[in-house]
């Protein structure tokens, strides 16, 4: 007759480290905006007394000398859509656009020809003069 012997050795757990935050949407494959777009977004959104639910839609249309236009709007989010928050701004964006704006970096520039904001879209074969039109 033999005895068993339960020998149970636990190992201290070291808690696996948490993956950094992605601070960079282009890293993470979502949309972003600079931080002077993100204080313009703010700007326009206090200016036209927007309700604080409502995001920043950021949509692709049909149309413009390329192909397509970008949109931007206030909206409240829907069902389906991706949302984003970059430099404290909430962006919201549908399922097909979103196809086309993955990576897309948002920021507003100011110059002698104008100021709007500019699209740094990586996944554009091209664009016109107008900047608010590309083609994939």
């Amino acid at each position: 007759m033999s005895a068993t012997h339960e020998h149970t050795h636990e190992h201290p757990t070291t808690p696996q480290p948490t993956p950094p935050a992605q601070d960079d949407p282009e890293m993470a494959g979502g949309l972003g905006v600079t931080e002077t777009a993100a204080a313009k977004i703010r700007e326009i959104r206090d200016a036209e007394a927007i309700e604080g639910s409502y995001a920043l839609r950021v949509k692709v249309m049909g149309g413009g000398c390329s192909g397509f236009q970008y949109d931007l709007y206030f909206d409240e989010p829907a069902e389906g859509d991706q949302s984003f928050t970059s430099n404290s701004v909430s962006l919201v964006c549908d399922q097909m656009s979103f196809m086309y704006l993955m990576g897309t970096q948002i920021d507003y520039v100011e110059g002698l020809q104008g100021a709007g904001f500019k699209f740094g879209n990586p996944n554009t074969t091209g664009s016109c003069g107008c900047g608010s039109s590309f083609s994939v």
